[in-house]
Order: structure tokens, then C-alpha cells, then sequence
């Protein structure tokens, strides 16, 4: 019975990374990467429009996507605000989905194979989840798909998780969201200011990581055993 839930679990991930690579390549999602079409969507559709750019935007960066794509063409679609909070809630919508995937099909697989390993990866997520997650959002580089699948397979809370993620999703999708109504409105101050915000959010997630490194190395000197 365990190794027929097991090759299930597997099966099922397959078939999430088949069916990602191409909803991503084979332009299944089409309709969310191109600004214009997504404007039209919304003028047409109102609030219901808004709901279903909502969930198609968590597939499109649940399966990998840049989320600051998201925010670009939400922003030049509905302005800096409104594509700020529709991209922040599609992307948090994206990692939720990839965290309970890899927790439900990923994590007993590994634990059964790889224990020990896990135990110690664990511990390093486990305490100051929010802190770390926030930090790993913040900087301008890195996959947030395998962020997601990581956070999923290790033993850390979902409440932490989520709250990191959103508050470190936010200053990149205001700044983007920006970025994309400027363009879309032919605002120049909108885009010189998105510039300076995109400094300022990567300045401060750089700091949090170097702070955070220095401190894992301090507190491993310490330890006594």
C-alpha cells in the first residue's frame, strides 16, 4: 500500500511539471502574458474578470513564472495599485498551491529515503521562518518556484511561510505594477521612481541576508559542541 501511494505521489508530480512546462512553453496561458489582451479582459469582464486573471495568474507563476512579469503587465493593465494587489494575491495564490504539492507529494518520499538529511534541513528553516522567508523574497534574484517547493518539503509552518512571502512579494510588485503603468500611461516619473524602489528593495534584502549569514556563522562559532 506504501509503494502504491508512493508511485502515485510521484506520478501526480510529473504530471504537475509536464503539464507546467507547458502551460509556461506551449502558451496555454497565453491571455495572461500579453498586457493588452489582459486590459481588454478586465474592461469587459469587470470583478469576474478580476477573479479569473486572479487564478490564472496564480498558474502562470505557480508553475514558474516570473511574478514580477505579473506585475508588470498587471500594473500597465490596471494601474500601479490595483496590479500591485492582484499580482501580490495571484503570486501568494501560486506559492500556496506549490507548498501543499511538494508538502503533500514530495516530503514523506524524501523523509523515508533521506532522514537524516531532512532532519537537518528542517532545522534550518524551522525557526525564524517569517525572517528567512521575507529575506529570500526580497532579493532580486532566485526561483520563487523553488522557494515554494522547498519551503513545502521541509517541516516549516504555512501561517510564517504565507506572511513572509507576501510581505516580501510586495515591494517588488508595487515596484514593477509601477513600472508597468508608467509605460501604459507614458509616465516617466513612475518609472524613475519604480527604479529607485527596485534599488532600495534589493539594498534591503541584501542587508537581511548578510545580517542573517553573519549571524548563523556567530552563533556557529559559539556552540559549544
Amino acid at each position: 500500500m506504501h509503494d502504491m501511494t508512493t508511485v502515485f505521489r510521484w506520478l501526480a508530480l510529473i504530471s504537475l511539471l509536464v503539464a507546467g512546462y507547458f502551460a509556461i512553453n506551449g502558451h496555454w496561458l497565453g491571455l495572461i502574458t500579453d498586457q493588452v489582451s489582459v486590459a481588454n479582459f478586465l474592461q469587459r469582464y469587470g470583478w469576474p474578470g478580476v477573479a479569473a486573471i486572479t487564478l490564472l495568474g496564480a498558474l502562470f507563476t505557480g508553475f514558474g513564472a516570473p511574478r514580477q512579469a505579473l506585475a508588470f503587465i498587471l500594473g500597465f493593465a490596471s494601474g500601479s495599485v490595483e496590479g500591485a494587489v492582484i499580482s501580490t494575491l495571484a503570486t501568494a495564490l501560486g506559492a500556496t498551491g506549490c507548498f501543499y504539492a511538494a508538502r503533500w507529494l514530495l516530503r514523506a518520499p524524501l523523509i523515508h529515503r533521506f532522514e537524516l538529511r531532512m532532519q537537518r534541513f528542517d532545522s534550518l528553516f524551522t525557526e525564524g521562518t517569517l525572517l528567512k522567508i521575507l529575506m529570500i523574497r526580497l532579493l532580486p534574484v532566485g526561483s520563487n518556484l523553488v522557494t515554494n517547493l522547498l519551503a513545502g518539503c521541509s517541516g516549516i509552518r504555512f501561517v510564517p511561510f504565507l506572511l513572509g512571502s507576501v510581505l516580501g512579494y510586495l515591494p517588488q510588485m508595487v515596484i514593477f505594477a509601477m513600472a508597468g503603468a508608467g509605460i501604459g500611461q507614458a509616465r516617466l516619473d513612475q518609472l524613475v521612481v519604480s527604479a529607485v524602489l527596485f534599488a532600495l528593495a534589493s539594498a534591503i534584502g541584501a542587508y537581511l541576508y548578510h545580517n542573517q549569514r553573519n549571524q548563523t556563522l556567530a552563533d556557529s562559532v559559539s556552540d559549544p559542541s
